[in-house]
């Protein structure tokens, strides 16, 4: 598992194997057998790791010479947290069985938990006798693997175990700083909570960004639906309103409003179909799209409607 994290380039590890050779012939005193040249005969040791980590791991050790896997015991606490976070809840126990004084680190556990669920309603509240952050991440593996099957029994599930609290802006800071929820699912549960929604929205800061970069910076984290609907315009909506709240001066120089800006995102949205779809032929050109952009939003210069085309040409789909 850690070998495969400190891998260098080929050059550099045959430069590393050379100088690991070399101090393995050194240190058995030239009991090696003679080569074809009538010099040592060289042969690379079994495993290799970074330089840093091998000079670590030799300082930890007395400078004897470490085989096999890297210990974790052996690294610093942020370096075996950032190996570890590579592992599902079943690896993870398993890990623990072999590190054993990792696996009952509470402080260990409590880093996983809040580097992968950013925000949970008990991370606030006084930790009863005998709370058990292994047994927490647990419980938040096995949560998000039902609300990926069921939403609301996946929150349900929470609520029971006293990981969340049922207001909004609880589950909206849950769902904005977490990245194991099904995008499908959370669409499903978001359509039916549009209160959540709201807060969630509004947990976006989007000064200072240019439009496309903010809608794609919105759509990765509330995902748009495939056909356009309800939904769609719901979602479109709430973002021109934050986008304008979040650059009142942006909106005074250009003129923009929340109309404007909706209008501007379904074009985006629109152009950007055109511009990636192999089954479109003949793409819309940068003349066309200010034409049409401009029958729609009247008070939207020229030159911003361009930048918005090269935008998409440069970068892409702003809902991908």
């Amino acid at each position: 598992m850690g070998q495969a994290l400190w891998r260098l380039p080929p050059r550099q590890q045959q430069q590393l194997q050379e100088e690991l050779a070399d101090r393995l012939a050194d240190h058995e005193g030239g009991r090696q057998e003679p080569g074809r040249d009538g010099g040592p005969q060289r042969r690379a040791p079994q495993h290799c790791y970074g330089p840093d980590i091998y000079h670590l791991l030799r300082t930890r050790r007395g400078g004897k010479e470490q085989h096999g896997f890297i210990d974790l015991e052996m690294l610093p606490p942020e370096l075996g947290i950032t190996i570890l976070s590579y592992l599902n809840a079943t690896d993870l126990c398993l890990a623990g069985c072999v590190w054993q004084d990792l696996g009952n680190d509470e402080y260990l556990w409590q880093g996983l938990c809040k580097s992968t669920w950013g925000h949970c309603s008990i991370y606030n509240r006084r930790l009863p006798a005998g709370f058990s952050y292994r047994r927490l991440y647990l419980q938040l593996d096995e949560g998000c693997l039902t609300f990926n099957a069921n939403p609301q029994e996946g929150i349900s599930y929470f609520m029971s175990k006293g990981i969340l609290v049922d207001h909004p802006t609880e589950l909206a800071k849950f769902i904005f700083l977490t990245r194991r929820l099904n995008w499908k699912m959370l669409r499903i549960y978001l359509d039916e909570r549009r209160d959540v929604l709201d807060e969630l929205v509004t947990l976006h800061n989007f000064s200072n960004q240019f439009l496309p970069n903010a809608l794609r910076d919105f759509f990765r984290h509330i995902h748009a639906p495939e056909e356009r609907g309800e939904y769609l315009e719901t979602l479109i909506t709430k973002f021109s309103h934050r986008f304008c709240t979040c650059n009142p001066v942006l909106v005074r120089d250009l003129g923009l409003s929340p109309d404007a800006v909706y209008v501007l995102c379904y074009s985006l949205i629109l152009l950007s179909i055109d511009l990636t779809s192999p089954h479109v032929k003949n793409k819309m050109s940068k003349r066309e799209f200010i034409r049409n952009t401009r029958r729609a939003a009247h008070n939207v210069s020229d030159d911003f409607v361009g930048h918005l085309y090269d935008n998409i040409y440069l970068i892409g789909h702003v809902a991908a």
